[in-house]
């Protein structure tokens, strides 16, 4: 691979490349799905093949493909500084990459268990385990478990001399129990919706869900349910817990932050930003001062922990968001300097060999806090507990939000109260985040992964996590439609 890897670097130099790369990708996938006492599906797929991104007369030009052969990697590379050299006709500025150190190094995400050792069989039994419980109760009438298993081996090369080797594992899994009765539906799932946890991690994240140990509650809450009353429209102090504070991270502040979002890349297909570069000038409060909000791809577990993104960046930790202030953007070596950084803050990723890198997000997290969980509940008495994502919608400039949950409850003494259905709640992102008043500390913490984030044209998604505690937030408008 590495002879390979030289030739394509060789190539695009000898035609006039100042700058080139090249990913070679290989890939293993594996999903199972089991539904309703029988196999949904077993899906197995294998892949291999290189992207060679180059820079010529100030532009940049790509070129992939999936054959492995000498004669294609001259032809790819070749083919990726003709490209540029065309884009070089439509130029408005130069690309400047941000300096970086030259890495020889290999990093693979630790793990104890492979996941692709462990026999089809075993998994399909775990699965059709929880099914059986979740069919024990007669309302449900749609119970499905999943599992997920992704391997990545990588080889980056470039011109400056960086050789990195990286394999990623990700595991996942999880379950729902849908329940139906006299036209009404709903769904609980387990540990967290749309397929449940997933991270960097082997088949030990598997083991450690107990999944089958939390089936039968997951069966009753969905039963429950169905005669449960909507929640009641008004304003109210709410406490998320943290799966759905998740994807309100993800929403709310890792999108509205990946700077090429920020300078309008995105705004024909996903829209743009209110976090303009102005504000990080202006030290924007997009927060309470309790809220502290960082990318971090280093910590275990994460969906987008590695040693090194697609620039050949080393992985780090950086605030977002320090003490309520906008302090910083998700950023690649191209656009760092239009925010003055020094260097990447490294986000530069690509969904497999025949895409281009663009800056995604990470592994973006709340903080923990000072609260004990029990404590927080107690002082926040007839609040609202919302749990498990159901629905989002978000403007195109990442401001007004409404998002809805599996479930609610009232919090009455400390504890979980009246059951809730369809409950919701919307906001304003910088109005939200200032009435946030209450996080609880690292024992509730937990990091959940996002596996389907969608960005670019041609589409592309990436793999990333957010991390939490359960976080109050205070006067939230709730129950929009149920009056």
């Amino acid at each position: 691979m590495r002879d390979l890897a030289e030739l394509a670097l060789d190539t695009a130099k000898s035609r006039g490349a100042t700058y080139a790369d090249i990913r070679i990708i290989e890939e293993r996938h594996e999903n199972i799905n089991v539904k309703n006492g029988a196999v949904g599906s077993i899906n197995e797929s294998e892949s291999i093949g290189f992207g060679v991104r180059v820079i010529t007369n100030g532009s940049w030009g790509f070129s992939s493909s999936s054959h492995m052969t000498r004669e294609e990697i001259e032809r790819v590379a070749a083919e990726a500084v003709a490209i540029a050299q065309a884009s070089s006709t439509m130029q408005r500025e130069a690309v400047r990459l941000a300096p970086e150190p030259v890495y020889t190094e290999r990093w693979q995400t630790p793990i104890m268990i492979d996941p692709f050792r462990v026999p089809i069989s075993q998994k399909l039994d775990l699965l059709f385990a929880v099914d059986e419980i979740l069919r024990g109760n007669p309302k449900i009438k749609v119970a499905m478990g999943t599992m997920s298993f992704r391997r990545e081996k990588q080889l980056l090369a470039t011109t400056e001399g960086t050789q990195i080797d990286q394999t990623l594992i990700r595991s996942g899994a999880g379950f729902s129990a849908t329940a139906v009765e006299k036209g009404e539906m709903q769904r609980r799932s387990y540990p967290a919706s749309f397929g449940g946890q997933y991270m960097t991690s082997g088949y030990e994240l598997v083991e450690g869900m107990r999944l089958p140990d939390h089936a039968e509650r997951i069966r009753e809450e969905a039963a429950a349910l169905l005669t449960a009353p909507a929640l009641p429209s008004g304003k109210r102090d709410i406490i998320l817990e943290t799966s759905q504070l998740a994807l309100q991270i993800h929403e709310s502040v890792g999108h509205p932050t990946e700077l090429d979002r920020v300078l309008g890349s995105e705004a024909n297909y996903a829209g743009r930003s209110f976090a303009t570069v102005d504000k990080l000038r202006d030290r924007f409060r997009y927060g309470s001062e309790t809220v502290n909000i960082v990318s971090d791809c280093t910590m275990p577990g994460g969906l987008a922990t590695f040693g090194f993104d697609d620039d050949g960046v080393r992985a780090q930790r950086f605030h977002i968001i320090k003490n309520g202030i906008l302090s910083g953007y998700l950023t690649n070596r191209e656009l760092a300097h239009v925010v003055e950084d020094p260097r990447s803050h490294g986000c530069n990723r690509a969904d497999g060999f025949n895409r281009l890198p663009m800056i995604r997000q990470t592994n973006i997290c709340l903080l923990p806090g000072e609260w004990e969980f029990d404590d927080l509940m107690a002082d926040t008495e007839g609040g609202i507990l919302f749990e498990t994502n159901k629905s989002w919608s978000i403007d195109q400039l990442r401001l007004n939000f409404q998002f809805g949950c599996e479930v609610a409850w009232e919090i009455k003494g400390g504890r979980k109260g009246q059951m809730y259905k369809n409950p919701n709640y919307q906001g304003i992102t910088p109005e939200f985040w200032a009435t946030c008043d209450g996080i609880c500390n690292e024992d509730s913490w937990q990091l959940w992964g996002i596996p389907n984030c969608g960005k670019g044209q041609p589409g592309q998604t990436a793999e990333v996590s957010h991390g939490a505690s359960p976080t109050r937030f205070r006067n939230v408008e709730v129950g929009i439609g149920n009056a």
